[in-house]
């Protein structure tokens, strides 16, 4: 039996060869007879093996609060006077209905005024008091128990303003013509 010849033998006189082309023809070997061809396009032998690179990563550094896999809890920002201005073109309507409304309250009695502006600026500071307190209800249950942050006082003015309507609403519910003039519109009906 004819020795084979040795890889290197096979590889060196062998053109690289395209797996679409057309199929080698025998050829012969130094020293021996021909070897008919491979039907196989690839030639045998050993794949070319690149060593992984090892990925360095932080370990898990407990920190005792939180879920675990959370990431730490979010820093306190800082106050924005812009945050407080999203969202006042709701407070802004209830004060102008509240104010419009006061007015008439004040101008159907016929009193003393001094007495109505003490009762609209009590009003006004409830209504900056509701405010307050509303911002910080919100700080504390949305920043802090839910990890969210606010972007503005949308919601905060929304509830001032449905209190300043309510107080224009009670100014109006004082006001003898308006309450005669709404119960002959509703007796229309």
């Amino acid at each position: 039996m004819p020795e084979q010849p040795q890889w290197s033998e096979r590889t060196l006189d062998m053109p690289p060869q395209d797996p679409w082309a057309e199929p080698p023809t025998a050829q012969s070997v130094p020293d021996g007879p021909p070897v008919p061809p491979d039907p196989s396009p690839f030639s045998r032998g050993r794949a070319s093996v690149t060593p992984k690179t090892a990925r360095f990563t932080a370990e898990h550094e407990p920190t005792g609060v939180g879920w675990p896999g959370a990431g730490a809890p979010p820093q306190p920002r800082e106050f924005s006077w812009r945050e407080l201005r999203r969202g006042g073109e709701w407070t802004t309507a209830g004060l102008l209905f509240a104010f419009v409304c006061w007015g008439i309250w004040a101008i159907s009695t016929d009193g003393d005024l001094t007495t109505a502006v003490i009762v609209f600026v009590c009003s006004l500071l409830v209504a900056g008091g509701l405010f307050a307190l509303c911002r910080l209800i919100g700080r504390q249950v949305l920043e802090k128990q839910f990890g969210r942050v606010r972007r503005g006082a949308r919601g905060s003015h929304v509830v001032t303003a449905i209190f300043l309507i309510g107080v224009g609403v009670a100014h109006l519910r004082q006001t003898g013509w308006v309450v005669d003039a709404y119960n002959w519109v509703v007796g229309l009906f």
